[in-house]
Parts: C-alpha cells; sequence; structure tokens
C-alpha cells in the first residue's frame, strides 16, 4: 500500500467526494476540505477509514485567501499528528461553485465571488501549501469543458477556468526544478448538484447534452474520479503541464 497523502479541496461533495474515494480505494490517505456541512463531510471521512485509509476533514473557504497562511498550519499539525510527516504529496485544487447567468446580465459581485474561489484561491492557496509539497510531488487543477466550447450563461465561471489552465503551465515550468508537475483535468457536463443539479435533475438539457457527446450520454461523478486518481498513479508521472480533457467527446 502506498503512503501517499493527498490534499482535495471541496471533498465533501460532488466530484471531490468521488475524488477522495477513488484516492482511498487507490490506497492513498486525504486531507479534504468542506465549506460548510459537516455532516457530509464526516460520512466521507467515515467511508475512507472503511477502505483502511486515513482521512483528516478541514473547514475551509477557498473563496476567502486570507485565511490560507492559518489553512496551511492547520495542515502541517494535522501531518505531524495523523502520518508523523512535515509533508504532503498530492494537491486537487477541485473547490468550486457555478454561477449561470448570461454575459450581458453578470453582476461584479458575481464575478468578483467566482474569481476569489476558482481563480484567486487556486493561485494563493497553492502558494501557501508549497512549503508543504513533496519535492517530486504532484498537483492537479480541475478546470471544465467550458474553456473549449461554450455554451451561453457560463462566461465569467469559463474565464476564471481559462485562467487556471494558463496558471497551470506557468505553475508546471516553475515548480518543475521541484520534481513538482502540474496538470488539470477538465470535466464535461457531470450529472452532479453543481450549479443547482441542472445536468443531473433537467432531462431535456442533459438530453441536449448526451446528444452532443460522442459516447452519447452525460458523465457521472465516477467518470471524474477515476481520471483524477489515474493521473496520481506512478505511471503518469511524466504528463506535465497538459490539459486532460474528461468529456466521453463532447462537442466534437
Amino acid at each position: 500500500m502506498s503512503n501517499n497523502i493527498a490534499i482535495v479541496t471541496g471533498g465533501s461533495r460532488g466530484l471531490g467526494r468521488n475524488a477522495v474515494l477513488h484516492l482511498a480505494r487507490q490506497g492513498i490517505d486525504v486531507i479534504f476540505t468542506y465549506h460548510s456541512n459537516q455532516t457530509e463531510a464526516a460520512e466521507v471521512k467515515a467511508q475512507v477509514e472503511a477502505m483502511g485509509r486515513k482521512a483528516v476533514a478541514l473547514q475551509l473557504d477557498v473563496g476567502n485567501s486570507k485565511r490560507f497562511p492559518a489553512f496551511a498550519q492547520d495542515i502541517k499539525f494535522a501531518l505531524q499528528q495523523h502520518w508523523q510527516r512535515e509533508d504532503f504529496d498530492f494537491l486537487i485544487n477541485n473547490a468550486g461553485i457555478g454561477i449561470h447567468t448570461p454575459y450581458a446580465e453578470t453582476m461584479e459581485a458575481q464575478f468578483d465571488t467566482l474569481m476569489n474561489i476558482h481563480l484567486k484561491g487556486v493561485f494563493f492557496l497553492t502558494i501557501n501549501l508549497l512549503e508543504l509539497i513533496k519535492d517530486g510531488g504532484r498537483i492537479i487543477n480541475i478546470s471544465t469543458g467550458l474553456t473549449r466550447f461554450t455554451y451561453p450563461g457560463y462566461a465569467a465561471y469559463a474565464a476564471m477556468k481559462g485562467g487556471v489552465e494558463v496558471l497551470t503551465r506557468y505553475m508546471a515550468k516553475e515548480l518543475g526544478p521541484r520534481g513538482i508537475s502540474v496538470n488539470v483535468v477538465a470535466p464535461g457536463a457531470i450529472e452532479t448538484d453543481f450549479s443547482g443539479g441542472a445536468v443531473r435533475d433537467n432531462q431535456e438539457l442533459n438530453g441536449f447534452l448526451a446528444a452532443q457527446t460522442a459516447l452519447g450520454r452525460v458523465g457521472l461523478p465516477d467518470d471524474i474520479g477515476g481520471v483524477i486518481a489515474a493521473m496520481l498513479a506512478e505511471n503518469s508521472r511524466w504528463i506535465n503541464g497538459q490539459r486532460i480533457e474528461a468529456s466521453g467527446g463532447m462537442f466534437l
């Protein structure tokens, strides 16, 4: 069994939760964050521990960068307390929200919320954790298929994720001397509670997106959690600075 430790932001629900469980099945211990739902976080922690792996749940609002230095200390304490280690191996910047609104109706407050969570959050949270990431470790930033194709109403969200994709290449270049690889996983449409559960619950939207996907359906959380785990497998070590889209072939 591996002794690797991963940090997953937004790991109590949706794709983050699925990634946490896939990593645990792969023999990886996990520290994951949740925004507010302690009950959900406790459920995920119990599931990981039922697989024989260690899990720690920490509260974090990734949209509040002033909290990051204290959060880094929380991580440091958790590593020492639960693993007797000073570092961790993998960081998955997953936490996020969706705001669906037409470009011309987007309010500045919505833009700022998306920027703080998806772009500023990833940028500065990673900086605050750099001294704890093991040399030779790996970082995965979660983006979206919406940076390649367009769907009305996601201009601000997709713009932030586009920024994350550019940032990923710079991170890969500048962290390369430490042997740290940095990649993007970009999901297509997935049946989760994201953006109010639209893809999961709106059958008309679900059917439309399935018809635009080469494999004939929208994605499920397992389709993405498995990709994230595969990107952290030993055999994937040489992939660096890349955008891996996991969409089943949407809008080809």
